[in-house]
């Protein structure tokens, strides 16, 4: 071939664009109003990092607490005005540029995590539990957190009076992420939010003060589960791309209830193999009800739960479940409504599984924090049998259920901070024995919560459960209400047995003390509390707003 025939196929092919009238890339279109609720939150979050560059260390505190609590009741005030324009309902749309949806199941769930951040950021704030360290308050985190457990520079900085203060813009992070993950409307946007918000969880759960080498056994079973469940999801987005040739949700729908017409001729081969969206839709929810805790995904949850300090814990018990369970529900109801013979028996198979062997395997716990973890498995069973149920009321019975347990799971952890010896907090279940007759209103308060987990009447747990299962008998799936029904009563044994340990039994003379916590801790109980008799009494009103905001944007 001649240099001459060359040059001139090298001219051609860069001109054809020109002649085709496409030569200039398009502006990207970014809805900022809508996504404000995201933006601000991880706006302070990057603002947390200078504050930790350049504020002096003894004013951290202050100026990270401030900035996290402002920017989360930010974040929900812009939400509450989304959801007042209609953008819930009748304007409810795709933004940026396809990446996001603005509709009622993301806006919901994005006020419940921004809720529940808030009232979990005050359980981190909280420093008035442990006795005072070389005159300095101290609180549930390392005093720094890259030196070796037991290590002289570690003694230094207790001595000194540090505190991780980073802990405020790592949990910031984590809730922006949380945030988009159940409003990412292509898979792309989809894994990434999974990673920002998984990224800091693995960091906050090993910065516990107290049991230092627990914690950080935690994060590391946490961190490598969480990295084989990020793999099998990417690659189950690499099939569902090549399935559909796109990572759009709503393309891939489109392809999968064969209404799409313009295919492009490279990808002609392997569209629509059935093979590779079988595999790609189960990769893909694997990792979804890995970030669950669905039985047999559930491995990491009992030790991550026991030792990540025990306002992580309750933070992430509440809020990764709540946006994990709104990306579930839009990868089933808006790209896989078509594949719903298919997808819908594993489901009953995955629900069945997890309600009873949370419930049965919570029976032999002994420590508080682990029969916490996990009825929270129990209840990810609970959930999806409102997933299965495939209908509107579905959808809305599970909206409601996560805003209701949320609540419920932070005040219970938060209890569980405040029962302490001299080791720490006392997790042991045989610690808590007489708790009733030592601090009455403690122990009562932890029995609000433990009968709302049971499901008993008047609580939330009782309106949650009832509005899940009756959409799941609505929806054709009565064996699994059935089961569901014999999984509480099994689980209400240990949450009895809970109650009746400690107001029936004799108080140890070497019994923990109870800690009496600022404003801060008594503030995420209360709302726990008021929350947990509110839902229980008046139900209604909260289900209808549920219901009204239970329509995809598709």
């Amino acid at each position: 071939m001649s240099a001459s025939s060359v040059h001139s196929l090298w001219t051609t092919t860069a001109t054809a664009p020109l002649q085709e009238g496409i030569s200039k890339i398009d502006a990207p279109k970014i809805e900022y109003a809508q996504l404000s609720p995201t933006l601000i939150v991880i706006g302070a979050a990057v603002l947390g990092i200078v504050v930790e560059a350049f504020v002096p260390r003894r004013s951290r505190y202050y100026v990270q607490v401030f900035l996290a609590v402002v920017a989360l009741a930010a974040a929900f005030a812009a939400v509450v005005g989304l959801a007042a324009g209609g953008y819930g309902t009748t304007k409810a749309h795709i933004a940026a540029m396809g990446a996001i949806a603005v509709d009622g199941p993301a806006l919901f769930l994005q006020g419940v995590i921004l809720l529940s951040g808030l009232v979990a950021i005050f359980t981190f704030a909280e420093r008035r539990l442990d006795p005072e360290a070389h005159g300095n308050r101290v609180d549930s985190f390392a005093a720094q957190a890259a030196s070796v457990p037991g290590s002289d520079s570690e003694k230094a900085a207790i001595k000194a009076g540090f505190t991780t203060t980073e802990v405020f813009p790592l949990a910031l992070f984590a809730i922006g992420g949380m945030l988009v993950f159940p409003a990412a409307n292509d898979l792309l946007t989809l894994f990434i939010a999974l990673e920002v918000f998984s990224l800091p969880l693995y960091l906050l759960c090993a910065v516990a003060r107290r049991k230092r080498l627990m914690s950080q056994e935690a994060a590391v079973k946490y961190f490598l589960l969480g990295a084989f469940a990020s793999a099998f999801t990417l690659f189950g987005i690499a099939l569902l791309y090549g399935y559909a040739g796109s990572v759009s949700y709503a393309t891939i729908a489109s392809v999968v209830d064969g209404s799409i017409q313009n295919v492009d001729p490279a990808l002609a081969d392997t569209m629509g193999n059935d093979a590779l969206l079988l595999i790609g839709m189960a990769l893909v929810g694997m990792g979804l009800l890995f970030k669950v805790g669905a039985v047999p995904f559930h491995m990491w949850t009992p030790d991550v739960y026991q030792g990540a300090p025990t306002p992580v814990t309750g933070f992430m018990a509440a809020a990764t479940k709540v946006a994990a369970f709104g990306a579930l529900l839009r990868l089933l109801y808006v790209v896989l409504p078509g594949m719903r013979w298919d997808w819908r028996p594993v489901m009953w198979a995955v629900a069945i599984v997890t309600m009873l062997g949370g419930a049965i395997v919570a029976i032999t716990q002994t420590d508080i924090k682990r029969l916490l973890a996990y009825s929270s498995i129990a209840h990810a069973g609970f959930i999806l049998a409102g997933v299965i149920a495939t209908t509107p009321e579905g959808v809305s019975s599970v909206l409601f259920y996560l805003g209701a347990y949320s609540f419920v799971t932070i005040g219970a952890f938060a209890v569980v901070t405040l029962v302490r010896d001299a080791g720490g907090e006392a997790t042991h279940l045989s610690k808590w024995a007489g708790l009733g007759r030592r601090s009455p209103l403690v122990a009562a308060v932890f029995a609000v919560f433990l009968l709302a987990f049971a499901g008993i009447p008047l609580t939330s747990g009782f309106a949650g459960k009832f509005a899940v299962f009756k959409a799941a008998a609505e929806g054709g799936a009565g064996v699994l209400v059935v089961v569901g029904v014999v999984s509480s009563a099994i689980a209400a044994f240990f949450y009895i047995r809970v109650i009746v340990l400690m107001f029936f039994s004799e108080p140890k003379t070497d019994g923990p003390t109870v800690a009496v916590p600022s404003p801060l801790t008594m503030t995420t109980i209360g709302v726990g509390v008021a929350v947990t008799i509110v839902l229980g009494l008046a139900p209604q009103y909260f289900l209808d707003l549920a219901g009204q905001a239970g329509v995809f944007v598709r």
